[in-house]
């Protein structure tokens, strides 16, 4: 394995867990987002105020995007072990 192969192989991965953790990201940093916004307005201070919306949504956009989420990560492994299996074949 050259360390060309090792370096885009590394790339891809973090290419491929960035693409798979941003809605949840994304959907995570609105909802918190708006309860900030809603905090501030009303001066309600309150810790689970903040963290069980967050909690809730990122939940929610797991099971939206679970498919895509798996679909993703299945393509990846399927071309890591293909690009394997060529290398040692």
């Amino acid at each position: 394995m050259s360390s060309d192969f090792i370096i885009a192989l590394a790339a891809q991965a973090v290419y491929t867990v960035l693409k798979a953790s941003a809605p949840m990201l994304v959907i995570g940093l609105v909802v918190g987002l708006i309860v900030s916004i809603f905090q501030a307005t009303t001066q309600i201070q309150e810790q689970t105020l903040a963290f069980v919306p967050k909690v809730a949504a990122v939940m929610l956009s797991i099971l939206l995007f679970g498919p895509w989420i798996l679909n993703t990560l299945v393509d990846f492994t399927y071309n890591l072990l293909n690009n394997l299996y060529k290398y040692i074949g």
